[in-house]
């Protein structure tokens, strides 16, 4: 993976993260570098003036582009502007005021590029545990009773993020998708205090059964696919909800427990680990994360199931990767990037098209 900072991982692969979803419309690649020039390797107070700079920029510029009725550049631009202000949020610490503000500014803008697309997607709020799960459901334009497929992100994702990839990579295949913020995630964690929880079966059933209940799908072709923390959470939901017709994931996680074993309390993502888990120390956090296994589970998962991970994978290694198809008993598939070659990062960040097989093997499966 290339370095901006070479002395500083997280903030480059942050950087490396963002382009990959430029390719997507999140962002552009020279306002991307203008923002990482204004950065100074670990001043986190740096990497969130510095995005949310920009992301105020863009965003004047869609305003703008609004008020002049050029609609079509508004929504590129407002789409750029979100972005922009998820990078700005990320690193903030929970009890930032700043956090929810700059998450808040950033899913108006996603809402109002929607807004201008010619198929908007449905805003959804699934009923979940006396509150709810909110998200996007994108259809296949003109499509009746087709394939679906349900997703998550991953540690303190949002909805919005998913948008910038996935729905293309679907759409191009005749797949509609349905993202949501889930328990610990975006929307449902900052504004509903929803924590995560190890059984993230739970809310994916709640998914599954509002979709059928809802949605013009075919309930016999809804596959679940999650990237990053999300790829125990899909992981876990297919051991347990056995009417999804394949699972994905893109990027493996058999103990999220281990993940986190041997970081150290400082971590950038310390204190966001255990604003979602509910506790106020790594010790804590660590016996939640005791649970966030599928040692024993992931022999449960009967769908067809595939398995993307980078080779060069320094969040996530590549073990675990292996541990986890190596105890699947259903059709499986592993598909690892070679450490030598670009796509070899966590979630394939550094070269996006490297996840392309798993969604060309999720069409054939919901086909």
């Amino acid at each position: 993976m290339w370095h901006y900072f070479p002395e500083h991982y997280m903030f480059s692969y942050q950087l490396v993260r963002i382009l990959a979803q430029a390719h997507f419309g999140g962002g552009e690649f020279n306002e991307c570098l203008e923002a990482a020039s204004r950065i100074t390797p670990g001043d986190f107070e740096s990497f969130y003036q510095s995005w949310n700079q920009t992301g105020d920029t863009v965003l004047a510029e869609a305003e703008a582009a609004m008020q002049e009725h050029r609609s079509i550049t508004a929504h590129a631009t407002y789409l750029r502007a979100a972005n922009y202000f998820r990078m700005a949020e990320f690193f903030l610490q929970p009890d930032d005021h700043r956090k929810n503000e700059t998450y808040g500014k950033g899913v108006a803008a996603f809402r109002k590029a929607m807004e201008l697309t010619e198929h908007p997607p449905r805003r959804v709020e699934i009923p979940f545990e006396g509150q709810i799960m909110s998200g996007y459901f994108f259809e296949v334009p003109g499509q009746k009773k087709g394939p679906l497929v349900i997703m998550f992100g991953g540690l303190d994702s949002t909805a919005e993020e998913l948008f910038f990839g996935p729905y293309e990579m679907l759409n191009d295949r005749g797949i509609s998708l349905l993202i949501l913020d889930g328990p610990g995630q975006g929307e449902s964690l900052r504004l509903r205090d929803m924590l995560t929880r190890y059984d993230y079966n739970v809310p994916a059933t709640a998914a599954f059964d509002w979709a059928i209940a809802n949605l013009d799908v075919d309930p016999a072709r809804i596959g679940i696919m999650a990237v990053s923390m999300g790829g125990y959470m899909a992981a876990r939901s297919a051991a347990f909800e056995h009417r999804f017709r394949a699972c994905g994931i893109w990027s493996a996680v058999y103990s999220y427990y281990d993940v986190w074993a041997n970081r150290p309390d400082s971590h950038p993502l310390s204190r966001v680990l255990c604003h979602i888990v509910g506790v106020k120390d790594m010790a804590e956090a660590r016996g939640k994360l005791e649970h966030f296994k599928m040692a024993g589970i992931a022999g449960q998962i009967q769908c067809p199931t595939y398995i993307s991970h980078g080779g060069d994978d320094r969040q996530v290694p590549v073990s675990q990767a292996q541990s986890m198809f190596d105890e699947l008993t259903c059709e499986k598939y592993l598909h690892i990037v070679p450490k030598e070659s670009t796509g070899s990062a966590h979630c394939h960040v550094d070269n996006m098209t490297k996840v392309l097989p798993l969604f060309d093997w999720m069409q054939e499966q919901l086909s």
